[in-house]
């Protein structure tokens, strides 16, 4: 079986940036995923078209690609009342969209009743460079296709082809 859209995929990956490992799977904990519904970056994505279980490969992923580049537009000034506990430098808070979907941003610096914070993942801008293995593939279940990710952690056996 190959990879393909509608497919649920499971991958071991390290990821490395500027020589330095960033994110790695867990041994005996490969990442799962479903193919061609955006559930993890173009550019790797992209590469795991067509591969076969136990196809390992190296990619590189531009910033395009990736996590996009860096935009200084998404660097904001907040109000201290906007936030309802301490507030620290350099850590993660999540903001809610108005379609409801979480969002991720990073205080950059604190003054006086102004809080900058930087919407850009830490990741934008980057060149990536993935080492991937595919461990898995089977079809992806109705449920999963309508949700448009993969159910349970467990894959069938006979998914190994």
């Amino acid at each position: 079986m190959k990879i393909a859209v509608d497919k649920v995929v499971e991958i071991d990956y390290v990821l490395t940036v500027d020589g330095a490992i960033v994110d790695q799977s867990e041994e005996g904990h490969p990442l799962p995923y479903l193919h061609g519904a955006q559930n993890i970056i173009v550019g790797l994505e992209k590469s795991l078209e067509g591969k076969q279980v136990g196809d390992s490969f190296s990619v590189t992923v531009s910033p395009e690609e990736g996590y996009g580049e860096y935009d200084a537009d998404n660097i904001q000034q907040l109000s201290r009342a906007d936030f309802e506990d301490d507030i620290e430098v350099g850590e993660t808070y999540y903001a809610e969209n108005a379609d409801g979907s979480v969002i991720p941003f990073r205080v950059t610096s604190l003054e006086d009743d102004e809080v900058s914070v930087d919407f850009n993942s830490d990741l934008a801008g980057k060149t990536l460079h993935f080492q991937v293995t595919v461990r898995t593939i089977r079809d992806a279940t109705p449920e999963e296709l309508q949700h448009g990710h993969v159910h349970g952690e467990d894959m069938d056996e006979e998914d190994e082809e």
